[in-house]
Protein backbone atom coordinates (compact mmCIF):
# COMPACT_ATOMS: atom_id res chain seq x y z
CA UNK A 1 0.00 0.00 0.00
CA UNK A 2 1.00 3.10 -0.86
CA UNK A 3 2.34 5.38 1.81
CA UNK A 4 0.47 9.02 2.87
CA UNK A 5 3.48 10.68 0.47
CA UNK A 6 3.13 8.83 -2.37
CA UNK A 7 -0.79 9.19 -1.73
CA UNK A 8 -0.76 12.82 -2.77
CA UNK A 9 0.52 12.26 -6.21
CA UNK A 10 -0.86 10.86 -9.23
CA UNK A 11 2.08 8.30 -10.53
CA UNK A 12 5.04 7.02 -8.46
CA UNK A 13 7.37 8.52 -11.07
CA UNK A 14 5.97 12.10 -9.53
CA UNK A 15 6.45 10.95 -6.31
CA UNK A 16 10.01 9.91 -7.49
CA UNK A 17 10.88 13.24 -8.56
CA UNK A 18 9.24 14.86 -5.27
CA UNK A 19 11.63 13.37 -3.04
CA UNK A 20 14.30 14.65 -4.78
CA UNK A 21 13.28 17.91 -5.34
CA UNK A 22 12.46 17.64 -1.30
CA UNK A 23 15.78 16.54 -0.67
CA UNK A 24 17.31 19.24 -2.95
CA UNK A 25 15.16 22.00 -1.43
CA UNK A 26 16.00 20.37 2.18
CA UNK A 27 19.81 20.73 1.38
CA UNK A 28 19.14 24.30 0.10
CA UNK A 29 17.19 25.37 3.44
CA UNK A 30 20.15 24.09 5.64
CA UNK A 31 23.34 25.58 4.08
CA UNK A 32 24.05 21.61 3.53
CA UNK A 33 23.53 20.82 -0.23
CA UNK A 34 26.90 20.59 -1.22
CA UNK A 35 27.48 18.10 1.68
CA UNK A 36 24.22 16.24 0.92
CA UNK A 37 24.28 15.93 -3.47
CA UNK A 38 26.52 12.57 -3.24
CA UNK A 39 24.73 11.01 -0.65
CA UNK A 40 20.75 12.14 -2.44
CA UNK A 41 21.32 8.81 -4.65
CA UNK A 42 21.38 6.72 -1.23
CA UNK A 43 18.88 8.24 0.38
CA UNK A 44 15.94 7.72 -1.55
CA UNK A 45 17.62 4.53 -3.30
CA UNK A 46 18.53 2.73 0.11
CA UNK A 47 19.95 -0.69 0.21
CA UNK A 48 21.74 -2.84 -2.72
CA UNK A 49 18.27 -4.59 -3.94
CA UNK A 50 17.33 -2.81 -7.25
CA UNK A 51 13.13 -1.61 -7.10
CA UNK A 52 13.16 -0.07 -10.55
CA UNK A 53 16.17 -0.79 -12.81
CA UNK A 54 18.37 -3.81 -13.60
CA UNK A 55 20.84 -2.84 -10.72
CA UNK A 56 20.97 -0.11 -7.69
CA UNK A 57 23.73 1.17 -9.56
CA UNK A 58 21.67 2.70 -12.63
CA UNK A 59 18.91 4.07 -10.26
CA UNK A 60 21.35 5.80 -8.21
CA UNK A 61 23.31 7.05 -11.18
CA UNK A 62 19.48 8.05 -12.90
CA UNK A 63 18.81 9.82 -9.05
CA UNK A 64 22.09 11.91 -9.64
CA UNK A 65 20.66 13.20 -13.05
CA UNK A 66 17.20 13.96 -11.23
CA UNK A 67 19.64 15.98 -8.84
CA UNK A 68 21.07 18.06 -11.58
CA UNK A 69 17.63 18.98 -13.26
CA UNK A 70 16.15 19.69 -9.60
CA UNK A 71 19.37 22.15 -9.15
CA UNK A 72 18.86 23.91 -12.44
CA UNK A 73 19.59 21.68 -15.26
CA UNK A 74 21.45 22.82 -17.78
CA UNK A 75 21.48 26.08 -18.29
CA UNK A 76 23.39 26.54 -21.53
CA UNK A 77 19.81 24.40 -23.12
CA UNK A 78 17.22 27.38 -23.10
CA UNK A 79 14.21 24.49 -22.73
CA UNK A 80 13.34 23.93 -19.37
CA UNK A 81 12.07 20.46 -20.43
CA UNK A 82 14.88 17.98 -20.27
CA UNK A 83 16.01 14.06 -21.47
CA UNK A 84 17.70 11.86 -18.76
CA UNK A 85 19.37 9.28 -21.63
CA UNK A 86 20.12 6.90 -18.75
CA UNK A 87 16.71 7.08 -17.84
CA UNK A 88 15.04 6.55 -21.49
CA UNK A 89 14.72 2.65 -21.34
CA UNK A 90 13.39 -0.11 -22.82
CA UNK A 91 10.12 1.58 -24.87
CA UNK A 92 9.42 0.00 -28.24
CA UNK A 93 10.14 2.00 -31.57
CA UNK A 94 8.77 0.47 -34.38
CA UNK A 95 5.77 2.63 -35.17
CA UNK A 96 2.77 0.43 -36.54
CA UNK A 97 3.04 -2.80 -36.88
CA UNK A 98 1.09 -5.58 -37.84
CA UNK A 99 -0.16 -8.05 -34.70
CA UNK A 100 -0.79 -11.71 -33.85
CA UNK A 101 -4.67 -9.92 -34.20
CA UNK A 102 -4.37 -9.91 -38.43
CA UNK A 103 -6.47 -12.75 -39.39
CA UNK A 104 -5.44 -12.75 -43.17
CA UNK A 105 -8.84 -11.16 -44.01
CA UNK A 106 -10.17 -10.81 -47.69
CA UNK A 107 -11.18 -7.27 -47.30
CA UNK A 108 -7.59 -6.31 -47.60
CA UNK A 109 -8.83 -2.81 -46.73
CA UNK A 110 -5.25 -1.69 -44.86
CA UNK A 111 -4.04 -2.15 -48.41
CA UNK A 112 -6.48 -0.24 -50.11
CA UNK A 113 -5.85 2.67 -47.93
CA UNK A 114 -1.77 2.91 -47.93
CA UNK A 115 -1.02 5.89 -50.16
CA UNK A 116 2.62 4.39 -50.38
CA UNK A 117 1.87 0.54 -51.06
CA UNK A 118 3.48 -0.29 -47.85
CA UNK A 119 1.44 -3.38 -47.39
CA UNK A 120 1.91 -6.96 -48.65
CA UNK A 121 0.91 -10.18 -47.52
CA UNK A 122 2.25 -13.50 -46.93
CA UNK A 123 1.63 -16.71 -48.25
CA UNK A 124 -1.01 -16.65 -45.35
CA UNK A 125 -2.53 -13.35 -46.25
CA UNK A 126 -1.16 -12.07 -43.53
CA UNK A 127 -0.47 -8.40 -43.77
CA UNK A 128 3.15 -6.93 -43.06
CA UNK A 129 4.42 -2.96 -43.09
CA UNK A 130 7.02 -2.53 -45.37
CA UNK A 131 9.44 0.27 -43.17
CA UNK A 132 11.29 1.71 -45.64
CA UNK A 133 8.10 2.83 -47.44
CA UNK A 134 5.63 3.72 -44.55
CA UNK A 135 5.26 7.35 -43.01
CA UNK A 136 3.44 6.24 -40.07
CA UNK A 137 0.27 8.41 -41.09
CA UNK A 138 -2.17 5.53 -38.95
CA UNK A 139 -4.57 5.13 -41.97
CA UNK A 140 -3.76 1.14 -42.24
CA UNK A 141 -4.82 0.86 -38.05
CA UNK A 142 -7.93 3.06 -38.61
CA UNK A 143 -9.26 0.48 -40.49
CA UNK A 144 -8.72 -2.51 -39.70
CA UNK A 145 -11.56 -4.39 -38.61
CA UNK A 146 -9.44 -6.56 -35.86
CA UNK A 147 -7.61 -3.82 -34.82
CA UNK A 148 -4.27 -6.07 -35.47
CA UNK A 149 -2.59 -2.86 -36.46
CA UNK A 150 -0.98 -0.86 -33.44
CA UNK A 151 1.21 2.01 -32.82
CA UNK A 152 4.52 1.04 -31.17
CA UNK A 153 5.27 4.53 -30.60
CA UNK A 154 7.05 5.95 -27.60
CA UNK A 155 4.55 7.36 -24.96
CA UNK A 156 6.55 10.79 -25.07
CA UNK A 157 5.89 10.73 -28.99
CA UNK A 158 2.63 9.92 -28.88
CA UNK A 159 1.64 12.78 -26.05
CA UNK A 160 3.73 15.30 -28.35
CA UNK A 161 1.20 16.95 -30.83
CA UNK A 162 3.67 18.91 -31.96
CA UNK A 163 5.95 16.60 -33.01
CA UNK A 164 9.09 17.59 -31.30
CA UNK A 165 10.25 14.40 -30.08
CA UNK A 166 12.74 11.79 -32.28
CA UNK A 167 14.91 9.06 -31.42
CA UNK A 168 18.61 9.59 -31.05
CA UNK A 169 21.63 7.50 -32.35
CA UNK A 170 21.33 5.48 -28.79
CA UNK A 171 17.54 5.42 -29.05
CA UNK A 172 16.82 7.66 -26.57
CA UNK A 173 14.59 10.49 -27.02
CA UNK A 174 15.50 14.08 -28.48
CA UNK A 175 13.50 17.23 -27.96
CA UNK A 176 13.47 19.42 -31.07
CA UNK A 177 13.80 22.94 -29.27
CA UNK A 178 12.60 24.64 -32.46
CA UNK A 179 9.29 22.93 -32.29
CA UNK A 180 8.91 22.13 -28.31
CA UNK A 181 6.31 24.32 -27.02
CA UNK A 182 7.52 23.24 -23.35
CA UNK A 183 3.43 22.10 -22.30
CA UNK A 184 5.28 18.95 -20.75
CA UNK A 185 2.76 16.47 -22.11
CA UNK A 186 6.27 14.37 -22.50
CA UNK A 187 6.68 15.26 -19.13
CA UNK A 188 3.84 13.27 -17.50
CA UNK A 189 3.71 11.00 -20.09
CA UNK A 190 6.83 9.09 -19.94
CA UNK A 191 6.21 6.51 -17.37
CA UNK A 192 10.05 5.94 -16.79
CA UNK A 193 10.22 9.63 -15.87
CA UNK A 194 13.04 10.15 -18.72
CA UNK A 195 11.90 13.65 -19.37
CA UNK A 196 11.50 16.04 -16.21
CA UNK A 197 11.18 19.81 -16.07
CA UNK A 198 14.05 21.46 -14.93
CA UNK A 199 13.40 23.43 -11.70
CA UNK A 200 13.86 26.78 -10.59
CA UNK A 201 13.79 25.77 -6.39
CA UNK A 202 17.22 26.62 -5.54
CA UNK A 203 16.51 30.17 -6.85
CA UNK A 204 13.19 30.27 -4.96
CA UNK A 205 15.09 29.66 -1.59
CA UNK A 206 17.40 31.91 -1.95
CA UNK A 207 15.07 34.85 -2.45
CA UNK A 208 12.99 33.24 0.74
CA UNK A 209 16.29 33.56 2.59
CA UNK A 210 17.41 37.27 1.39
CA UNK A 211 14.13 38.41 2.60
CA UNK A 212 13.96 37.21 6.16
CA UNK A 213 11.07 38.62 7.70
CA UNK A 214 10.66 40.42 4.48
CA UNK A 215 12.95 43.02 4.98
CA UNK A 216 14.72 42.99 2.44
CA UNK A 217 11.70 43.09 -0.03
CA UNK A 218 8.43 41.10 0.26
CA UNK A 219 7.81 38.11 -1.03
CA UNK A 220 4.99 37.51 -2.90
CA UNK A 221 3.41 34.14 -4.19
CA UNK A 222 0.95 34.71 -6.97
CA UNK A 223 -0.81 31.04 -7.52
CA UNK A 224 -2.77 29.51 -10.34
CA UNK A 225 -6.91 29.69 -9.82
CA UNK A 226 -5.94 25.38 -10.28
CA UNK A 227 -5.09 25.05 -6.78
CA UNK A 228 -8.16 24.66 -6.12
CA UNK A 229 -8.00 20.93 -7.28
CA UNK A 230 -4.54 20.16 -5.90
CA UNK A 231 -3.54 19.18 -2.32
CA UNK A 232 -6.71 17.15 -1.74
CA UNK A 233 -5.69 15.91 1.39
CA UNK A 234 -5.58 19.39 3.23
CA UNK A 235 -7.85 22.63 2.90
CA UNK A 236 -7.22 25.19 0.37
CA UNK A 237 -6.98 27.76 3.27
CA UNK A 238 -4.13 25.59 4.72
CA UNK A 239 -1.99 25.88 2.04
CA UNK A 240 -2.01 29.44 1.68
CA UNK A 241 -1.20 29.47 5.30
CA UNK A 242 1.42 27.00 4.68
CA UNK A 243 2.76 29.19 1.79
CA UNK A 244 3.20 32.09 4.21
CA UNK A 245 5.02 29.91 6.39
CA UNK A 246 7.53 29.44 4.18
CA UNK A 247 8.37 33.29 4.22
CA UNK A 248 5.71 34.83 1.93
CA UNK A 249 4.47 38.20 2.87
CA UNK A 250 0.82 37.96 0.92
CA UNK A 251 -0.80 35.12 -0.96
CA UNK A 252 -2.47 36.74 -4.58
CA UNK A 253 -4.70 34.50 -6.90
CA UNK A 254 -3.20 34.80 -11.05
CA UNK A 255 -7.24 34.38 -10.98
CA UNK A 256 -7.40 38.62 -10.31
CA UNK A 257 -4.82 39.02 -13.09
CA UNK A 258 -7.24 36.87 -15.27
CA UNK A 259 -10.15 39.35 -14.75
CA UNK A 260 -8.09 42.22 -15.60
CA UNK A 261 -7.04 40.21 -18.54
CA UNK A 262 -10.72 39.33 -19.13
CA UNK A 263 -11.56 42.72 -19.22
CA UNK A 264 -9.33 44.04 -21.57
CA UNK A 265 -9.46 41.46 -24.38
CA UNK A 266 -13.08 41.91 -24.51
CA UNK A 267 -12.01 45.77 -25.40
CA UNK A 268 -9.63 44.31 -27.69
CA UNK A 269 -11.74 41.93 -29.33
CA UNK A 270 -14.40 43.81 -29.87
CA UNK A 271 -11.61 46.46 -31.09
CA UNK A 272 -9.98 44.35 -34.11
CA UNK A 273 -13.03 41.69 -34.62
CA UNK A 274 -11.31 38.55 -34.51
CA UNK A 275 -8.40 37.19 -31.69
CA UNK A 276 -6.70 34.78 -30.25
CA UNK A 277 -6.02 34.03 -26.16
CA UNK A 278 -2.20 35.15 -24.90
CA UNK A 279 -3.18 33.33 -21.66
CA UNK A 280 -1.54 29.70 -22.22
CA UNK A 281 2.31 30.20 -23.22
CA UNK A 282 2.30 27.13 -24.96
CA UNK A 283 -0.85 27.99 -26.83
CA UNK A 284 0.92 31.37 -27.46
CA UNK A 285 4.25 29.50 -28.57
CA UNK A 286 2.67 27.17 -31.02
CA UNK A 287 0.87 29.92 -32.99
CA UNK A 288 4.36 31.35 -33.05
CA UNK A 289 5.97 28.67 -34.38
CA UNK A 290 3.02 26.64 -36.67
CA UNK A 291 0.90 29.77 -37.83
CA UNK A 292 3.20 32.66 -38.10
CA UNK A 293 1.08 34.04 -40.47
CA UNK A 294 -1.58 34.13 -37.27
CA UNK A 295 0.15 35.57 -34.52
CA UNK A 296 -0.73 39.25 -35.23
CA UNK A 297 -4.05 38.15 -33.99
CA UNK A 298 -2.99 36.92 -30.50
CA UNK A 299 -3.80 39.28 -27.94
CA UNK A 300 -1.65 41.80 -26.80
CA UNK A 301 -2.51 41.24 -23.24
CA UNK A 302 -0.02 40.03 -21.04
CA UNK A 303 -0.95 36.31 -19.12
CA UNK A 304 -3.12 36.53 -15.99
CA UNK A 305 0.25 35.78 -14.55
CA UNK A 306 1.98 38.51 -15.67
CA UNK A 307 -0.88 40.77 -15.51
CA UNK A 308 -0.95 40.47 -11.79
CA UNK A 309 2.93 39.94 -10.66
CA UNK A 310 3.18 43.86 -13.39
CA UNK A 311 0.37 45.62 -11.04
CA UNK A 312 2.18 43.78 -7.78
CA UNK A 313 5.69 45.33 -8.86
CA UNK A 314 4.30 48.76 -9.90
CA UNK A 315 2.62 49.20 -6.83
CA UNK A 316 4.77 47.34 -4.20
CA UNK A 317 8.25 47.72 -4.37
CA UNK A 318 11.05 46.44 -3.46
CA UNK A 319 9.35 42.68 -4.00
CA UNK A 320 10.28 39.48 -5.58
CA UNK A 321 7.44 37.81 -7.29
CA UNK A 322 6.97 33.95 -7.66
CA UNK A 323 4.40 32.06 -9.89
CA UNK A 324 2.70 28.68 -8.66
CA UNK A 325 0.77 26.21 -10.97
CA UNK A 326 0.76 23.65 -12.72
CA UNK A 327 2.17 24.85 -15.84
CA UNK A 328 5.82 23.97 -16.96
CA UNK A 329 5.51 26.25 -19.87
CA UNK A 330 5.24 28.97 -17.20
CA UNK A 331 8.86 28.33 -16.66
CA UNK A 332 9.74 29.34 -20.22
CA UNK A 333 7.15 32.40 -20.15
CA UNK A 334 8.52 34.26 -17.18
CA UNK A 335 11.59 34.73 -18.82
CA UNK A 336 10.69 36.45 -21.80
CA UNK A 337 11.51 39.74 -22.31
CA UNK A 338 7.94 41.05 -21.83
CA UNK A 339 7.52 39.14 -18.83
CA UNK A 340 11.23 38.81 -16.85
CA UNK A 341 10.57 42.29 -15.16
CA UNK A 342 7.60 40.92 -13.32
CA UNK A 343 7.75 37.74 -12.46
CA UNK A 344 11.04 36.31 -10.69
CA UNK A 345 10.84 32.80 -10.61
CA UNK A 346 8.28 29.90 -11.65
CA UNK A 347 7.44 26.72 -9.25
CA UNK A 348 4.99 24.12 -10.34
CA UNK A 349 2.56 22.22 -7.23
CA UNK A 350 4.70 19.78 -7.24
CA UNK A 351 7.58 21.78 -6.33
CA UNK A 352 5.61 23.81 -3.37
CA UNK A 353 4.91 19.71 -1.87
CA UNK A 354 8.57 19.67 -1.94
CA UNK A 355 9.02 23.05 0.05
CA UNK A 356 6.42 22.13 2.73
CA UNK A 357 8.15 18.75 3.33
CA UNK A 358 11.21 20.16 3.33
CA UNK A 359 10.43 23.22 5.59
CA UNK A 360 8.61 20.46 8.06
CA UNK A 361 5.34 22.31 7.17
CA UNK A 362 2.21 20.01 8.10
CA UNK A 363 0.13 21.59 6.02
CA UNK A 364 -2.82 19.86 8.00
CA UNK A 365 -1.98 21.19 10.68
CA UNK A 366 -2.10 25.13 10.28
CA UNK A 367 -5.12 26.72 10.33
CA UNK A 368 -6.94 28.02 7.45
CA UNK A 369 -5.97 31.73 5.69
CA UNK A 370 -8.04 34.02 2.77
CA UNK A 371 -7.59 33.26 -0.74
CA UNK A 372 -10.28 35.86 -1.74
CA UNK A 373 -8.91 38.33 -4.74
CA UNK A 374 -10.75 37.24 -7.77
CA UNK A 375 -14.47 36.60 -9.31
CA UNK A 376 -15.74 33.31 -10.55
CA UNK A 377 -14.91 34.16 -14.11
CA UNK A 378 -11.18 34.85 -13.28
CA UNK A 379 -11.06 31.52 -11.15
CA UNK A 380 -12.34 29.31 -13.92
CA UNK A 381 -9.59 30.18 -15.99
CA UNK A 382 -8.53 27.33 -14.63
CA UNK A 383 -10.26 24.94 -16.58
CA UNK A 384 -11.30 24.65 -20.30
CA UNK A 385 -14.19 27.00 -21.59
CA UNK A 386 -13.14 29.25 -18.29
CA UNK A 387 -11.72 31.64 -20.44
CA UNK A 388 -14.33 32.00 -23.61
CA UNK A 389 -17.00 32.75 -20.71
CA UNK A 390 -14.62 35.17 -18.90
CA UNK A 391 -14.75 36.84 -21.97
CA UNK A 392 -18.03 36.67 -22.88
CA UNK A 393 -19.10 37.94 -19.63
CA UNK A 394 -16.94 41.17 -20.07
CA UNK A 395 -18.10 41.79 -23.70
CA UNK A 396 -21.60 41.98 -21.61
CA UNK A 397 -19.93 43.91 -18.91
CA UNK A 398 -18.55 46.62 -21.19
CA UNK A 399 -22.03 46.80 -22.75
CA UNK A 400 -21.32 46.20 -26.13
CA UNK A 401 -24.66 44.77 -27.55
CA UNK A 402 -23.41 45.45 -31.02
CA UNK A 403 -20.68 43.11 -31.12
CA UNK A 404 -21.90 39.30 -31.83
CA UNK A 405 -19.64 37.08 -29.59
CA UNK A 406 -19.14 33.67 -31.43
CA UNK A 407 -16.23 32.16 -29.33
CA UNK A 408 -14.90 28.72 -30.24
CA UNK A 409 -12.99 26.69 -27.07
CA UNK A 410 -10.01 24.35 -27.83
CA UNK A 411 -9.65 21.69 -25.13
CA UNK A 412 -5.54 20.75 -26.21
CA UNK A 413 -2.90 21.11 -28.76
CA UNK A 414 -4.87 18.98 -31.54
CA UNK A 415 -8.49 20.94 -30.91
CA UNK A 416 -6.37 24.46 -31.32
CA UNK A 417 -4.35 22.88 -34.78
CA UNK A 418 -7.79 22.23 -36.32
CA UNK A 419 -9.06 26.01 -35.48
CA UNK A 420 -5.97 27.99 -35.81
CA UNK A 421 -6.09 26.10 -39.48
CA UNK A 422 -9.56 27.11 -40.51
CA UNK A 423 -8.62 30.64 -39.18
CA UNK A 424 -5.52 30.67 -41.31
CA UNK A 425 -7.77 29.59 -44.60
CA UNK A 426 -10.35 32.29 -43.52
CA UNK A 427 -13.09 29.41 -43.05
CA UNK A 428 -13.25 29.69 -39.59
CA UNK A 429 -16.83 30.91 -38.25
CA UNK A 430 -15.85 32.26 -35.03
CA UNK A 431 -14.28 35.19 -34.14
CA UNK A 432 -12.35 34.27 -30.67
CA UNK A 433 -10.30 31.25 -30.19
CA UNK A 434 -10.04 30.18 -26.87
CA UNK A 435 -6.45 27.79 -26.72
CA UNK A 436 -5.37 25.20 -24.12
CA UNK A 437 -2.27 23.25 -24.40
CA UNK A 438 -3.45 20.82 -21.84
CA UNK A 439 -6.35 18.81 -22.51
CA UNK A 440 -9.12 20.52 -19.90
CA UNK A 441 -6.89 23.39 -19.65
CA UNK A 442 -4.79 24.21 -17.06
CA UNK A 443 -6.38 21.39 -14.12
CA UNK A 444 -4.87 19.16 -16.78
CA UNK A 445 -0.96 20.53 -17.01
CA UNK A 446 2.07 18.55 -16.43
CA UNK A 447 3.02 20.17 -12.73
CA UNK A 448 -0.47 19.44 -11.47
CA UNK A 449 -0.35 16.93 -8.36
CA UNK A 450 -3.28 15.17 -9.23
CA UNK A 451 -5.24 15.10 -12.73
CA UNK A 452 -8.36 14.30 -13.76
CA UNK A 453 -12.40 15.28 -14.89
CA UNK A 454 -13.34 16.02 -10.95
CA UNK A 455 -10.79 18.50 -10.94
CA UNK A 456 -13.27 20.45 -13.25
CA UNK A 457 -15.89 20.14 -10.56
CA UNK A 458 -13.21 21.45 -7.97
CA UNK A 459 -12.55 24.58 -9.62
CA UNK A 460 -16.35 25.36 -10.52
CA UNK A 461 -16.89 25.18 -6.94
CA UNK A 462 -13.88 27.48 -6.00
CA UNK A 463 -15.22 29.81 -8.53
CA UNK A 464 -18.51 30.20 -6.84
CA UNK A 465 -17.43 30.67 -3.52
CA UNK A 466 -16.10 34.04 -4.90
CA UNK A 467 -17.27 37.50 -2.91
CA UNK A 468 -17.07 39.18 -6.22
CA UNK A 469 -19.65 38.05 -8.64
CA UNK A 470 -18.78 40.30 -11.44
CA UNK A 471 -15.37 40.71 -13.01
CA UNK A 472 -16.08 44.85 -12.57
CA UNK A 473 -16.39 44.51 -8.67
CA UNK A 474 -13.09 42.27 -8.87
CA UNK A 475 -10.71 44.45 -10.56
CA UNK A 476 -13.02 47.22 -9.04
CA UNK A 477 -11.69 46.87 -5.65
CA UNK A 478 -7.87 47.69 -6.28
CA UNK A 479 -9.08 50.51 -8.62
CA UNK A 480 -8.04 48.64 -11.61
CA UNK A 481 -10.72 49.69 -13.86
CA UNK A 482 -10.26 53.13 -13.63
CA UNK A 483 -7.05 53.91 -11.75
CA UNK A 484 -3.78 54.41 -12.32
CA UNK A 485 -1.53 51.68 -11.24
CA UNK A 486 -0.12 53.94 -8.40
CA UNK A 487 -3.53 54.69 -6.39
CA UNK A 488 -4.05 51.45 -5.61
CA UNK A 489 -1.02 49.19 -3.18
CA UNK A 490 -0.86 45.19 -3.68
CA UNK A 491 -3.35 43.41 -2.16
CA UNK A 492 -2.19 42.71 1.44
CA UNK A 493 -2.19 39.16 3.17
CA UNK A 494 -5.62 37.97 4.02
CA UNK A 495 -6.06 37.09 7.81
Amino acid sequence: MANKDQRKFDTKVQYLQYKVLREVARGAMNDDLLDRITDIPKTIIPGNVPTMRCCVYKERAIIAERVKLAMGGDRTNPNVIEVIEIACDDCPTGGYEVTNACRGCLAHRCEDVCRRNAISFDHQQKAHIDKTLCVECGQCAKVCPYSAIVSRRRPCENSCKVKAISMNEGKAASIDNSKCIACGACVYQCPFGAIIDKSFILDVIDMMKKSRDNTAYKMYAVVAPSIASQFTYAKLGQVVTGIQRLGFFSVVEAALGADMVAYKEAEELHEKGFLTSSCCPAFVDYIKKQFPDLAGHISENLSPMATIAKYIKETSSPCKVVFIGPCTAKKMEFQKPEVAPYIDSVITFEELQALFDAADIDITSLPEGVLDNASYFGRIFARSGGITDAVGQAVKEHGFEDFDYNPITCDGIEACRTALLKASRGVLPHNFIEGMACVNGCIGGAGCLTHGDKNKAEVDAYGRLAMEKTISDAIGIYGLATASPEAKSAPEPQE
